[in-house]
Formats: structure tokens, sequence, C-alpha cells
């Protein structure tokens, strides 16, 4: 019996993606789900920073075909014999794991414990933005910053998003003004600004800017909460300045330097570190928490309050147009997602 196999977009070496081989089309083995595992038919898939990090430049060769991509929308095809939250037809979104081969391929096996059920009012490409921007977005206000989901509890207290027109900022605004919470988002460009003016931040700054004299132009003293989403020892002093006392500061970005908590001690201000992929890594016991997430923002999807971030999309799913859309990260100045939609 032969064994059945589908296209998918992956690398042997880790080089510029100028490099036609950077991302090449291969043929790999169609897997069969088991245990918790549904496989997935893709329709579509999103790029995020992390495809650009892992695929980055480095002395490193795979024997088979690594395999990215940690966005993806479509449908089951079939269920492990232990999954209980999806049958064949259902369509879902979701992120997928960083220890597992990635979703860049026309089936992925995925643990439906960390899956959603697709909004319905949305396109696969429109679903296939959210989900990792929407976990993290998610984590990093009510898990790491333990912001309160209730409207009536955020009166009067503000949240600082610096990189706020990103993907996760997008997303990030929309939960927070939901949630209550007076939003200032930092951006540097005026059409970024307007981005997060459009989703809903009530202010915003420049982050190639001192905080505290534009916060205190806006009649703002300091700020309850802090997402950052972008250099985070750049922004180190500034967040410690702005932050009000027992504040909570979140963060996203890796740094390279060592950062200095002693600026934090004297305010008794609460530092966490959030990465989406934690659960599913490590099988916490609570990994169940991304299926429910999910699920919850496709109703706010459904009910208008949270929207896709889709800025641009590209047709068909293959290596040629993969290479153009971490190109297009790379630039460093991507407002919202890039999608990819359709195998050929």
């Amino acid at each position: 019996m032969t064994t059945a196999t589908m296209k998918a977009i992956g690398l042997y070496a880790y080089l510029p993606i100028e490099r036609e081989d950077s991302l090449q089309d291969v043929l790999v083995d169609k897997p069969v789900p088991t245990g918790k595992d549904i496989l997935v038919k893709v329709k579509a898939i999103s790029v995020n920073p992390v495809d650009v990090k892992i695929r980055a430049p480095k002395d490193r060769k795979e024997s088979a075909p690594r395999i990215l991509g940690w966005d993806v929308a479509g449908v089951v095809e079939q269920a492990g014999p232990e999954a209980v939250l999806f049958k064949p037809g259902d369509e879902v979104y979701y992120a997928g794991s960083l220890v597992r081969p990635g979703g860049n391929s026309e089936f992925h096996l995925v643990d439906e414990r960390i899956v959603g059920r697709k909004p319905a009012s949305l396109s696969f490409a429109e679903a296939a933005a959210l989900p990792l921007t929407a976990i993290t977005a998610w984590e990093a206000l009510y898990d790491r910053l333990g912001v309160s989901p209730q409207p009536e509890k955020n009166k009067g207290k503000s949240l600082l998003i610096i990189g706020a027109a990103g993907g996760v900022g997008s997303i990030a605004i929309q939960l927070a003004k939901n949630a209550g919470l007076t939003v200032i988002g930092t951006a540097s460009r005026p059409e970024t600004a307007q981005w997060a003016q459009t989703l809903g931040a009530d202010y915003t700054i420049n982050h190639y800017e001192a905080f505290g004299p534009q916060l205190n132009a806006l009649g703002v003293q300091e700020v309850e909460y802090i997402l950052c989403l972008n250099s985070t020892e750049k922004h180190w002093k500034n967040m410690a300045e702005a932050i009000a006392p027992q504040g909570k500061i979140c963060s996203i970005v890796e740094t390279d330097e060592l950062l200095d908590l002693t600026l934090l001690k004297n305010k008794s201000v609460t530092f966490a570190w959030e990465l989406m992929f934690t659960r599913s890594m490590y099988e916490t016991q609570d990994m169940i928490e991304q299926h429910r997430l999910l699920n919850e923002v496709a109703r706010l999807a459904d009910e208008g309050i949270v929207r896709t971030t889709v800025t641009e999309k590209l047709s068909p799913i293959n290596a040629a147009n993969l290479r153009k859309a971490h190109a297009l990260l790379e630039t460093g100045s991507t407002i919202g997602k890039v999608v990819l939609e359709h195998f050929e």
C-alpha cells in the first residue's frame, strides 16, 4: 500500500529570504491522527514574526524539510480516537505548536485542545489572521496582566500598548477596549497611528520619544498596565517611569540584554513574559484554555466586537508567495496581517 502524500512548503537550510531555496515547494507524507489529534485540511495560513525568526539565516541543515507556519484556518478531515471536541467537516482555526511541524501544508495535525471553532462570519483567510495574535493578546491581558474581563472593574484604568499597530497589538487594542480600559498605543508613523485609532485606541504616542511627557500631555500621569510588543530593552526605562505603583508589565519580546529589574522595585511592579506556545510546548494541565479562548474570540468576531486584521492576501499557497510574505514581514513596517489562501 502506497503512502499518501501532500503538498507543503519547507526548508532544508536557513537562508536569506531573497534566495529561491530559502522556502521550497515539497511533497511529504500525509499524516494520520492519533490520540487527541485532528487532521485539518488547510484552507488559509498567515505569517508571523516567529516564522521569520525561525527561518533566519543560521548554520544548520535539515535532512527532511522543516515546515513552518503557526496560523491555520481549515476543515477537519479526520479525528483521532481520543478526540471529542471536533468531527470531520467542522471549520476550525488555531496556531499550533512550536515543537511540532507547522501548518504550511495541505493537511496538518494538531491537538484539538488548542483548536477553536472558526468564526462563522469570517472567511478562512480572515480567520487565519487571528489565532496566534488573539491567543497572545488574550493571555497577555487576562492571564499575565490580570486584567478583569468585567468593564466596570476597569473604569479609570489605562493600558499602554508598545507597538500597537502590529498583529498582536491590533487584537489587544480591541480586547482591551471591550474590557473597558483606556487604551494608549505607541506608533511612529501617521498610518500606524491611524490604524491603531481605527481599531479603538483612545490615544497614540510616539515610541521614539520619551513616554512621560507625551502621557502627561494627554492628562495621564501613569498607567496601570503596559503590554510591550516591541524591543523590550529599548523601552525598559520608559516603561519603569510610566507604570503606576503596583502596576503590571508584560512583554512578548525576548531580549539579548540584561534588564535592570531594580527599576521596578520601589513601585512593587509585576513583570511577566507571555509566550502563547507555552501551553502546547509543555502540554500544561490547562492546555484546553486555548480551545476555550479561541471559541470566545470567535463569538466576539461573530458579534462584531473583534474584527480580523488582514491587510494583504496572497494566493495560492506556495513557496513563491510565502517568500513574498516573509519579505514583507522582514521590512518591519507591516500593518496588520499577511495571509495566504488556497493550495493549487
